[in-house]
């Protein structure tokens, strides 16, 4: 089966160096996410290629079967619900052939960040924590990290000290602040370097937000270039 995911791409400059690839959330697409690239905007950043993949449509249980884009299924938002592992790992392959072609158009995996937000999020962390490969960093808004207690002995050893930007809205009623807060500690406990943010806001996203992670990008891509194997 093919499982190539459809993308939307905006470049910030005629030859990117350096690649950000974005996750949307449950029931949005590859658009959610376009306006934030000039936000993103700063003189000290590279010119970045941003791939905004749309989710495949399938039915989703938590939403009563209804079909939508979803990046795995649904069963509950209890933190002990079962989780949609087949899915979750399925997704897992298809971001990494993302990646992949991110490199075989000649930008290095150190160049290259993993992001994602809410359902995006969670495939941002789980898979660029078991990629073979490392990456500049990975940066999970307003979700959580699934199937975490696989973590520990599915992490790769490349991305082991891969720095991760995690922000949450404290006042987030979709993904409980808790269930973000859990996965940042089974990640801490695992010597991974996660910076950690919280705004005042619903599930979402904040205009401190936008300058912490273009902070981000501006740390992690510099490294990226001085290092070479960052």
């Amino acid at each position: 089966m093919d499982t190539t995911l459809e993308t939307i791409e905006r470049a910030t400059g005629p030859q990117p160096t350096h690649s950000v690839i974005w996750l949307h959330g449950l029931g949005a697409d590859g658009h959610d996410f376009e306006p934030i690239v000039p936000e993103l905007a700063d003189p000290r950043l590279p010119d970045i290629r941003f791939v905004f993949p749309h989710a495949p449509i399938r039915p989703v249980t938590l939403n009563q079967g209804m079909p939508m884009r979803a990046w795995y299924d649904l069963y509950g938002l209890a933190r002990d619900a079962h989780e949609d592992v087949d899915g979750i790992r399925a997704t897992r392959h298809a971001v990494m052939d993302l990646v992949t072609r991110e490199a075989e158009r000649g930008i290095p995996h150190e160049r290259i960040v993993l992001a994602g937000f809410s359902q995006g999020c969670a495939m941002a962390l789980y898979t660029g924590l078991r990629l073979e490969h490392r990456l500049a960093g990975l940066i999970g808004l307003s979700g959580y990290l699934p199937l975490r207690n696989t973590t520990a002995a599915e992490r790769h050893p490349a991305n082991a000290a891969t720095p991760v930007f995690m922000a949450h809205g404290t006042q987030d009623m979709v993904v409980p602040l808790t269930y973000s807060e859990a996965s940042r500690d089974v990640m801490l406990g695992l010597g991974q370097p996660v910076r950690w943010h919280t705004y005042p806001m619903p599930h979402g996203l904040h205009p401190q937000e936008l300058d912490d992670i273009r902070e981000f990008l501006v740390e992690v891509f510099a490294g990226s270039d001085e290092s070479g194997t960052k």
